[in-house]
């Protein structure tokens, strides 16, 4: 074969590796962008530019909703560009199918339209308490120890692994740290039967015992029961219900969301800020007061969308007294300018941020970049820090959403997460 053929045969190899990269990136493309659900409040129109220079048949599957192009004329069927947009308006609450076909030819993709009452929310943005209580013990890791003839061993190493939740020992049901110790030490040296939740599975081991000192016992897990830190809460909704952190807690040293049992929500107060700086995000650190009277509330869920739960009559009370806005659906959100509101020197108020970019079909907490332009906030903190978690984000008078990260690169910018992705907890 020439050197040409060669050649000519190796080019069209990488056009046809690189039509297919393109077609599949694409469509991925076009997942990423044109979201699987709307929420529109009933008897409100509202508008949806999709941010793409594509044409596209739309067409409502009820005649609950009324489906509007540019030109504000009804219809069951419109042909648009993404990017210019389209409006939907019903007043019947309910879930309906918005169908849409690319260039008018490819069906791609139902939309579900989730028709709503107005919800409100009290936007709070103070600094919270969190104690949290893990759903078995925790195992961070696997460490050495010696034993009484002088032998050091990791005798837990390859048996149990960071991340799994211990649940009993010799059939008996553990729920702390002491409960592991005593077990293990009732077991006077001999192998015990370890119950462990992996994976969401439950399995058993045989784990090996070492003596250490007299009456003393060890198996060489690190092990960890209960979780505390500080975050910001985000919301408190008509019914006492409330909203953190626009993330989950997840375990310092394995990563992994805690799998937990419920906590403690309490009052608490920042005392420093240290700044961040490019490659270090910076951080509030403040005291939790643990009094019965600094109790707040029940936590009930930690998930990745932030944690969640009831205040106590007590603390609703003065949740109640504060003042409620709108709840602000994805495409009501805009590139421009909004507010967070957060507490960084013992004040709870609003800063000025930019949202930047916003990806209308997130499900995670991660739907839109936003910067701090402040100069307050800037000369404060540097930008978004560690305990910032689930400040309330609010533009044109609606809240839309919570601060979840910091970009570690540059810590006047970070992600956050849609209201509407937490309400759907």
């Amino acid at each position: 074969m020439s050197r040409k053929r060669k050649l000519r045969r190796a080019l069209i190899c990488v056009l046809v590796v690189s039509l297919i990269f393109t077609g599949f990136f694409s469509i991925y493309y076009l997942k990423r962008m044109i979201p699987e659900k709307l929420r529109v409040v009933r008897g409100e129109e509202s508008r949806i530019s999709l941010q793409l220079p594509i044409s596209a048949t739309l067409t409502a599957q009820s005649r609950e909703v009324t489906l509007t192009d540019a030109s504000n004329i009804p219809a069951g069927q419109v042909h648009v560009l993404l990017d210019d947009g389209f409006s939907l308006y019903s007043e019947e609450l309910g879930e309906y199918a918005l169908s849409l076909d690319l260039f008018g030819l490819f069906h791609f993709r139902d939309i579900q339209v989730q028709v709503v009452d107005t919800e409100m929310v009290v936007p709070c943005g103070c600094p919270i308490g969190i104690y949290l209580e893990t759903d078995g013990i925790l195992v961070v890791g696997t460490g050495q120890v010696t034993g009484l003839n002088g032998v050091t061993s990791e005798p837990a190493y390859g048996i149990v692994h960071s991340g799994d939740y211990i649940l009993a020992v010799n059939q008996n049901a553990v729920e702390t740290k002491e409960d592991l110790i005593r077990e293990i030490c009732a077991s006077d040296g001999e192998d015990v039967l370890v119950t462990l939740r992996r994976a969401g599975e439950e399995i058993t081991v045989k784990l090996p015992v070492v003596q250490t000192a007299a009456g003393e016992y060890k198996t060489g897990i690190w092990v960890r029961d209960d979780t505390q830190g500080i975050g910001t809460l985000s919301y408190v909704d008509m019914e006492g219900r409330f909203g953190a952190l626009g993330h989950g807690i997840s375990d310092s040293d394995t990563g992994q969301l805690i799998e937990d049992q419920g906590g403690i929500l309490y009052d608490a107060m920042i005392r420093s800020v240290t700044r961040g700086t490019m490659g270090v995000p910076g951080s509030l650190a403040g005291i939790i007061n643990y009094s019965d009277a600094s109790r707040l509330g029940q936590i009930f869920d930690n998930t990745d969308k932030g944690i969640y739960g009831q205040l106590s009559a007590q603390a609703r009370a003065r949740f109640d007294a504060m003042e409620c806005i709108p709840v602000g659906y994805r495409q009501d959100i805009v590139v421009g300018p909004a507010v967070i509101r957060c507490c960084v020197d013992d004040v709870v108020r609003d800063y000025d941020i930019r949202i930047t970019r916003i990806d209308l079909a997130s499900h995670d907490n991660k739907g839109m970049v936003i910067q701090v332009t402040d100069p307050e906030l800037l000369a404060l903190t540097g930008g978004i820090v560690q305990g910032m978690s689930g400040s309330p984000i609010i533009q044109n008078g609606k809240m839309v959403g919570a601060v979840t990260h910091v970009f570690v690169q540059d810590s006047t910018k970070g992600y956050g997460i849609f209201l509407e992705n937490m309400l759907e907890h």
